[in-house]
């Protein structure tokens, strides 16, 4: 049997090439990573944080706060019942850090104070609700975390 003698040179070459091939493979699969972004706007919405620090104190002040609850068909909002529910709007947001294919965005129709949101509108996801709302001229902030799954029914 013959013995395969490496130098020095050939060494130094087989670790550099090696090294040059491991960074070309995490730079393909980097590349290849998706990156969702909150929102494509998000110095805007950094400029109007300060309204939305406003609008959670405002909310906390509240004697009846705005309550949700996820059931087996979609998720309830329920609106305090002290406001004229005919003065009740704004839109609710369902963003999903995961995948901004699922976000969702609804439109506030309250209905004696109550509104639903049914989860054949929802791909199954984790979502985190964010309900930007107003009574009159006075504007209130709710969000949380929601987890949807239509297997579970």
């Amino acid at each position: 049997m013959k013995t395969i003698k490496i130098n020095w040179g050939a060494g130094i070459a087989a670790v550099y090439i090696g090294f040059v091939a491991m960074i070309l493979v995490l730079v393909g699969m980097s590349t290849s990573q998706k990156i969702d972004l909150v929102t494509d706007h998000y110095y805007d919405e950094e400029l109007r944080f300060q309204d939305k620090i406003d609008k959670v104190k405002r909310t906390d002040l509240l004697p009846q706060p705005l309550t949700w609850e996820v059931t087996n068909n979609g998720l309830a909002i329920h609106y305090p019942k002290m406001l004229n529910d005919q003065t009740i709007s704004g839109k609710i947001n369902l963003y999903c850090p995961s995948n901004n294919k699922n976000d969702r965005s609804f439109d506030i129709m309250s209905n004696g104070n109550e509104q639903f949101i049914p989860f054949s509108q929802v791909p199954d996801a984790r979502y985190k609700v964010q309900i930007d709302w107003k009574s009159g001229e006075t504007t209130y902030w709710n969000e949380g975390v929601m987890v949807t799954n239509h297997a579970g029914k």
